[in-house]
């Protein structure tokens, strides 16, 4: 099966604390060099936590 164009893109999004993989994201390479980070909700931290991007 062929590999969607999307799927190249996505990134996993690691909670800084309890360090799980909580949200999948897209990124565009070309323009975007450095490591995404949000601050977005944790539903084992139960909290707001720093949300790093992560390997694959």
């Amino acid at each position: 099966m062929a590999e969607s164009k999307f799927s190249k893109n996505l990134i996993k999004l690691r909670c800084g604390s309890c360090k799980r993989n909580n949200y999948w994201t897209r990124k565009n390479k070309k323009l975007v060099e450095r490591k995404l980070e949000y601050s977005k909700f944790c539903n084992w931290c139960r909290k707001h936590t720093k949300h790093k991007e992560a390997k694959k």
